[in-house]
């Protein structure tokens, strides 16, 4: 499936053409993002079409969520779906899509999913998931992370204007950036990579360090509209790639201990990456482990580091600059949980295998402190 991707100065404005196209009878718009950034809903108020909105739900996206979305969707007369910020509001739009025509008293996951052909526009309100370049979606079900995926996922367009990043709080920035650098570095080691899908890892990474400081603290444009592409850079590579163990054993943490995606993986992936190095003899990519040796190495120049070894630490040193400490346990009940939460599909992705014990003293490395290296 081809998608149309806008990016660059005022590129919201490329809605107008895009409604023009498509001539909807009616939009169903996913999000709040147009209440914080009003040229959007200036362009949809101006455009003469009706359009019905869907804000009720919660930061990482829960299976009753999307449930109440579909019965909105249904009910609105709605033929075009624009998703309009972050990460969640981009998934809860998928799911709606997708899940639509299907029996609504049956489970929509245990269901056969077809492309609803609704089209669907999503404007990332953030920028870190990459969700608006992605062919899935993430949801939460009882509690536990599962990845919907259908090529029909893939946004039919995705308008990147970094204008919108003006309003993020600042410790939301940080957590999503985090989310882009981490897919970026995912990708590349993934024993799915490409040589496409490294391009993209490798543009993400290095556009993510060159322009953070800006980004962060000094409300450059420039390094906005840098860090929203190199987002969207992130996306392309793992929708090819896909993430890792870091992202597998990020999720549970996020719903155990209520921290964002961003922050509970930037917190995992130094210790993955440090078991990784540790382990190299355990090499799963049948590339070998030279060739991974030299993509670490790779990665490690890209984010200004000498060695491997060295980015870790240079890592675990970033996310502590900004403030982004690891969770503490619970209790001893904590890590047996943890570990039993990991998608073993994406453990499949890792190029080093993992088993249980690997999970365990990882898991202990980030929430008690313990060095890998």
């Amino acid at each position: 499936m081809e998608q149309t991707i806008f990016h660059g100065k005022e590129s919201y404005k490329k809605l107008n053409d895009i409604l023009a196209k498509l001539s909807p009878k009616k939009i169903f718009l996913v999000g709040n993002g147009a209440q914080r950034f009003k040229p959007i809903k200036e362009i949809l108020d101006s455009s003469g079409i009706p359009y019905a909105g869907f804000n009720d739900f919660c930061p990482n996206p829960q299976y009753k969520d999307v449930q109440k979305g579909i019965t909105a969707f249904v009910g609105s007369g709605c033929d075009t779906i624009i998703a309009f910020g972050g990460g969640t509001t981009i998934d809860v739009a998928k799911c709606i899509k997708l899940f639509s025509s299907l029996d609504h008293d049956k489970n929509y996951l245990e269901q056969k999913y077809s492309d609803t052909k609704i089209p669907l526009i999503a404007i990332p309100g953030t920028a870190g998931t990459g969700s608006e370049s992605t062919s899935f979606a993430v949801l939460y079900y009882n509690g536990d992370k599962y990845s919907v995926a259908h090529p029909s996922l893939l946004p039919d367009y995705a308008i990147l204007s970094h204008e919108v990043l003006k309003t993020l709080p600042l410790y939301q920035k940080k957590c999503t950036m985090m989310d882009a650098l981490c897919q970026a570095i995912e990708s590349w080691w993934s024993v799915n990579s490409t040589e496409e899908s490294r391009s993209y890892s490798k543009k993400s990474v290095e556009m993510i360090v060159r322009e953070m400081d800006a980004y962060l603290y000094e409300g450059s444009d420039e390094a906005a509209e840098a860090i929203m592409l190199s987002s969207n850079y992130a996306g392309r590579a793992i929708n090819i790639a896909k993430t890792t163990a870091a992202h597998a054993m990020s999720y549970k943490i996020t719903s155990m201990y209520g921290l964002p995606h961003g922050h509970a993986v930037a917190v995992c992936l130094p210790k993955v990456w440090s078991y990784m190095i540790s382990n190299i003899d355990k090499c799963s990519d049948g590339r070998g482990k030279e060739y991974l040796n030299s993509i670490f190495s790779d990665i490690a120049l890209a984010l200004g580091s000498s060695s491997p070894q060295k980015a870790v630490l240079d890592f675990e040193e970033l996310i502590s600059s900004l403030d982004l400490p690891s969770p503490k346990p619970k209790n001893e009940e904590d890590l047996d949980i943890l570990c039993a939460s990991v998608n073993v599909e994406r453990l499949n992705n890792n190029p080093v295998s993992m088993t249980k014990a690997a999970l365990l003293e990882t898991y202990s490395a980030i929430l008690c402190g313990q060095r890998i290296l």
